[in-house]
């Protein structure tokens, strides 16, 4: 793609990988990106072709002519390998090579430049964002072709883009997709400092999970899991297919540190593995019967995608036995290896994207109930105080993210244990509250009744904002990683450092400004609550459940890591600063609440009536109690927040009282002596003038 202008001219080069030295040729890699995209696209769009008939004849549409039938899977293809291209660069220039850090001093990564190597991943991310945002521009008309069955050509007014985007769900998520990647690939074009990549990282995955959201796994019984599995699988695909193509680039483009950059990648393909395993079960269990697997088109799709995943860890195994440990000798072993890998991993993204395209089997059961389409189950039970705790149903979302927090967390404890290190079990338990919070509150009935309900909804916000993040702010965990893991060598940074960096930022020394944090915090509550349109509209979709979930979780911790939060901060602000924002923010906190108790129109009527609950529900007093539920419960969380600000300024002042006496003691305090001196001269009768108050005491 772009990152071979510069190394790309043929010029010999001298290239240390590992210990050894040799004199090689850089080589551009364009026309392996393009070999690759291509053998993605022919591939979905071979396998969509040919089953082009049934799936047509299944869902009663017409014939678009071959322009869109081998059109659509082909950019389809091709757009998702973009996609991982721009995830897997960035997180090349993030994590995998080590950047121009100010006399290789660790401590100064956050003022550190790209080398040259992460200025070509970074190019090459920016550039790939923006031909995805402009495939998805392109997926528009092809998908209203697709789902009207008329010819592509017509469709390519633009007159007729906003209809597709407001009644078809798949042309609406291309058109956030192209608005998200459009915008990160004209970001990743300007910034070129390090600390810059984690946000475009994070950036460029973002403007994939849109496709996440929509397809067979959004609709139906069961999508709440069938989604969030299939973001599971998604995310962690980019992550996979995307670093072996930035790996691959940098190898033929000679840069050093081959080894440490395919190290890390390695545990990262490791768990990808595992998880796009693990999810693919769990997408594919809802959606096919086990003997629909032999008997139907879908299932055979299926099949195949299985077996690559297994060849591709077969690969994976190779890599780590093989040439990991040859690489110093061996160097171009692992780039014919990891080619044809790639190749595989294309020629299964083609597969992938076939199956949107597809129609599944009939579902298990084909008389869902509206509340079962609209939730992905069925309720049968009025919730209470006490059988909320009895209900069950995993949140593949945030259910495995609470686990994963909780294992890593104590394996972070694990290693500083081993080095010989002490961790306080205090934070080790707020933590450990933290994530058994948030598996208990999704996992409940508390996050199976959320969207059914106003007052549940209200409950599980406030927990989501207030108690877990309370909790998981208290358990310092950046403080935790850098106790961890030791600084790296000069000019190579380590996990210690790459974090403590980060918390040095400017982008959070901006975020975590009082003023900022308060505003951002206040806003989301408001902005989701006052305008009851939006609410509507985030309750009727799994989507806007899961969009608002995460705002809570992320906006919550922000505002308790710089109030209450131990880690560090580009500013930390004493404590009677932060209790004085605190206090004065209160009120805001509890208006809400306030306003919501005496509102009259009911919030989400339409949406609530829709579900057709097996209990009776008076909508407007629910409203009413949830809004108690916001007043009262954001009380204790900040009441406790206050009495820890309020121990915390007590001891600050213990410590200055302390340190003053000291002072004092020990002859060092010049305003002392010269008070002393003065009613030294009281006594005598004589008053000093202004000029020798100002003079120093005498020695």
């Amino acid at each position: 793609m772009a990152d071979q202008d510069v190394v790309g001219n043929g010029r010999a080069q001298i290239t240390q990988i590992g210990s050894a030295t040799k004199a090689a040729k850089a080589r551009p890699t364009w026309p392996l990106y393009l070999l690759f995209f291509a053998v993605a696209g022919a591939v979905g769009a071979t396998i969509s072709y040919g089953f082009l008939a049934g799936s047509l004849a299944a869902l009663g549409i017409p014939d678009p002519g071959r322009i869109t039938t081998v059109g659509l899977p082909f950019f389809r293809a091709v757009g998702w390998m973009l996609a991982a291209l721009s995830v897997g660069s960035f997180m090349f220039s993030s994590f995998y090579m080590a950047p121009s850090i100010p006399g290789n001093d660790n401590s100064q990564l956050v003022r550190a430049k790209l080398s040259v190597d992460g200025h070509l991943a970074a190019r090459t991310g920016a550039v790939s964002a923006l031909c995805f945002g402009l495939v998805a521009l392109l997926m528009i008309p092809l998908v209203l072709s697709d789902v009207s069955g008329t010819p592509f050509a017509r469709t390519l007014d633009v007159a007729s883009w906003s209809l597709a985007i407001e009644q078809v769900a798949t042309a609406r998520a291309w058109a956030v997709v192209a608005a998200i990647a459009l915008v990160v690939g004209v970001a990743g074009l300007f910034f070129r400092s390090w600390v810059s990549q984690l946000p475009l990282f994070m950036g460029a995955i973002v403007m994939v999970v849109p496709l996440g959201l929509e397809g067979h796994s959004a609709s139906g019984g069961d999508h709440d899991w069938g989604t969030n599995s299939y973001l599971w699988h998604l995310v962690f695909m980019m992550v996979w297919v995307g670093g072996l193509m930035a790996l691959i680039a940098h190898g033929r483009r000679l840069g050093p540190y081959l080894g440490t950059g395919l190290r890390r990648y390695s545990n990262v393909a490791f768990m990808s593995v595992i998880v796009m395993a693990v999810s693919g079960l769990i997408n594919a269990a809802i959606r096919v019967e086990w003997s629909d697997w032999l008997t139907s088109t879908y299932g055979t799709i299926l099949i195949v995608k299985t077996i690559g995943v297994v060849v591709l860890g077969l690969f994976g195994w190779v890599h780590r036995r093989v040439t990991i440990p040859q690489l110093d000798s061996k160097p171009a072993l692992f780039m014919r290896f990891a080619i044809v890998e790639m190749i595989v991993m294309a020629a299964i993204t083609g597969v992938a994207i076939t199956m949107g395209r597809t129609p599944p089997p009939p579902p298990r059961n084909p008389n869902l109930s509206n509340m079962a389409t609209q939730l992905g189950f069925d309720l049968y039970e009025k919730p209470s105080f006490f059988n909320v705790f009895t209900m069950w149903r995993f949140d593949v979302m945030f259910g495995t993210i609470a686990i994963l927090l909780t294992a890593g967390y104590l394996y972070g404890v694990w290693r500083v244990r081993c080095a010989g290190g002490s961790w306080s079990t205090t934070r080790t338990v707020f933590w450990l509250l933290g994530t058994l919070t948030l598996l208990v509150t999704m996992s409940s009935g508390l996050g199976m009744n959320m969207g059914a309900a106003y007052s549940i909804h209200m409950i599980v916000h406030m927990i989501l904002s207030m108690v877990v993040p309370l909790f998981l702010a208290l358990g310092c965990p950046l403080t935790l990683i850098m106790k961890a893991y030791a600084s790296g060598e000069p000019g190579q940074p380590s996990a210690h450092d790459i974090v403590y960096a980060y918390t040095q930022s400017p982008l959070l020394r901006f975020v975590s400004h009082p003023v900022v944090n308060l505003a951002q915090f206040l806003f989301f509550f408001y902005i989701l609550y006052l305008i009851i349109p939006l609410y509507e509209v985030m309750i009727s979709e799994h989507a806007g459940h899961l969009i608002m979930n995460w705002v809570f979780l992320i906006s919550g911790y922000l505002y308790f890591w710089e109030v209450v939060g131990k880690d560090p901060l580009p500013v930390q602000r004493p404590a009677a600063i932060r209790l004085a924002w605190l206090v004065g923010s209160m009120p805001f906190h509890l208006f809400a609440g306030i306003y919501l108790m005496q509102l009259t129109t009911i919030m989400g009527y339409d949406f609530y009536m829709s579900l057709g609950l097996p209990w009776e529900l008076n909508l407007l007093e629910d409203q009413r109690v949830g809004g108690g539920i916001g007043w009262a419960s954001g009380s204790f969380p900040l009441g406790l927040v206050f009495l820890i600000l309020f121990f915390e300024w007590r001891r600050e002042d213990r410590v200055i009282e302390t340190e003053y006496d000291r002072r004092v003691d020990a002859g060092e305090d010049d305003d002392f002596e010269a008070y002393n001196e003065m009613l030294a001269q009281m006594n005598t009768g004589r008053y000093a003038t202004d000029d020798e108050l100002r003079k120093p005491p005498s020695p």
